[in-house]
């Protein structure tokens, strides 16, 4: 593989080897590999790799050809790179897009050029709808939440709090789990929103602890999900008997083991688990780790991963034509077993359903892990 750095905000990579520029279908990925989210770029971009080298860099006859930019997590970046890839690198797709605000400032951009953007990690729900040229390979907040909030009902909570970072999927995982809580006849006593730069959750965690809730439910984004969660046990909110529940982001695969026994026990819902029990996700993990220094995907490495068998998938069904809106209608309806279980593309909205998983953090072999127990079949957004 080369690797071609540029300045502090573009790195390209070609992943496809020397090809005729006619046979060769590129793939604009963007992605934030700088700042604070560059834990989230660095496991997409890690699936997107691991895609290629366990399934070849080859189409039919076309090879694929990836080029990343690296964002820094900046929206204003994210579109000017994006231009960039369409007009001067004519990428046939654009992927990526670390963060809701990413995504959004792409939106005017694919739907004026006609090229479909493969949203990777990205999770406010309403993204899909702003442009017609969206099509989500990971998960929206309230796909995960739901589920939870129904476990927390079948569990005995009847008063809760959420805490949740202050942006888009902050608030669509607040909003979900506050409906089927309260539909199923239990109380929010607070919405806590924690801002989402260099946030300190202290006085969010002593409010909660204060109004002894039976549940806290928890969001924030995979890269402070160890400040977040040092903090919940240093304020001795598990201790005092407050279930704290959260979305697998709070309890990343990647950084689950850093957190110490504090955390047994702690239920979370998502879409992945390293431990899920299947053949492809066995590969998927050994083959991840082998390729990674031993280090752990998470749901952001299967957003990648997924999103790039979505791309191959999407353009074996259409004979190789790149057109947009053709390619775009190839991606509809696509169904196929991830590492994460059976995913498909809702032909009427472009987003994802999938199983979502209610997990507990247990000890095995000498490692934690989110050890799933009850599954939520075939979920959709929840609007």
């Amino acid at each position: 593989m080369k690797l071609i750095k540029s300045g502090l905000i573009a790195a390209s990579i070609v992943l496809a080897g020397a090809a005729q520029a006619q046979d060769v279908i590129k793939i604009g990925l963007v992605a934030p590999m700088t700042g604070p989210q560059a834990a989230a770029g660095q496991q997409i971009l890690a699936g997107v790799k691991l895609y290629q080298q366990l399934n070849g860099t080859k189409v039919g006859n076309k090879t694929i050809e990836v080029i990343l930019k690296d964002d820094g997590a900046v929206p204003d970046q994210t579109r000017r790179l994006s231009q960039e890839l369409i007009v001067n690198d004519k990428v046939a797709v654009l992927a990526g897009f670390g963060l809701t605000p990413l995504a959004l400032a792409v939106g005017p951009v694919i739907t004026q050029a006609k090229v479909p953007a493969v949203i990777m990690v990205a999770a406010t729900g309403m993204i899909v709808g702003t442009s017609p040229y969206f099509v989500r390979a990971s998960f929206t907040m309230s796909q995960l939440t739901a589920p939870s909030a129904q476990w927390s009902l079948e569990n005995g909570v009847k008063k809760a709090i959420s805490l949740v970072s202050d942006y888009g999927p902050g608030l669509d995982a607040a909003a979900a789990y506050k409906k089927r809580l309260e539909a199923g006849g239990g109380q929010m006593l607070a919405e806590l929103k924690a801002p989402l730069a260099d946030p300190d959750f202290s006085p969010f965690l002593q409010r909660a602890k204060d109004l002894k809730p039976d549940a806290l439910f928890m969001f924030v984004p995979a890269p402070q999900a160890g400040a977040l969660m040092k903090q919940v046990v240093d304020r001795g909110l598990i201790a005092d008997g407050i279930k704290v529940i959260g979305t697998g982001d709070v309890l990343d695969d990647d950084q689950i083991n850093n957190m110490g026994d504090a955390v047994l026990g702690m239920i979370t819902s998502y879409n992945y688990s390293v431990d899920h029990a299947s053949p492809e996700n066995k590969k998927f993990f050994e083959e991840f780790k082998k390729a990674n220094n031993n280090r752990r995907p998470n749901a952001h490495a299967i957003g990648g991963y997924d999103g790039m068998h979505a791309i191959y998938a999407a353009i074996e069904k259409n004979g190789g034509n790149t057109d947009g809106a053709k390619l775009l209608e190839a991606f509809k309806g696509l169904s196929w077993t991830s590492p994460r279980g059976p995913v498909s593309i809702d032909p009427e909205t472009r987003d994802i359903v999938q199983n979502i998983y209610v997990r507990k953090v247990e000890r095995k072999n000498g490692e934690l892990y989110n050890v799933e127990f009850k599954t939520y079949e075939n979920q959709k957004d929840v609007k």
